[in-house]
């Protein structure tokens, strides 16, 4: 299994814009291109305009597929288009590709 933590760096003011997109209809996005979210974090320290989330991909190769097809999805480009008539919401993504440490198995 291959986790892929996502690290949105967020246009101040527009965190909550960027939360309501995601759980109205990004996370049902993914799902139909076999994207599925392990969970999304907000950062404690409210200064830092930063969203958190982790999807899993079985992996390297279905996650390039599937991320491709997620972003050529037409209901996709009509969402972020609407949703950023004011401008971007947010201004970078780090992007951190793990794998389960060997001496670890989640229960």
């Amino acid at each position: 299994m291959l986790y892929e933590l996502r690290i949105y760096h967020v246009v101040p003011g527009r965190l909550q814009a960027i939360l309501d997109r995601f759980e109205k209809d990004t996370i049902r996005i993914f799902a139909k291109h076999g994207m599925k979210v392990t969970n999304f974090w907000v950062d404690a320290d409210e200064s830092k305009n930063e969203l958190y989330y982790v999807l899993e991909h079985p992996d390297a190769a279905a996650r390039e597929r599937n991320f491709q097809a997620f972003s050529n999805d037409p209901e996709w480009l009509d969402l972020k288009k609407r949703t950023e008539l004011n401008g971007p919401l947010h201004e970078g993504i780090d992007i951190i590709y793990m794998k389960n440490a060997p001496f670890f198995q989640s229960k």
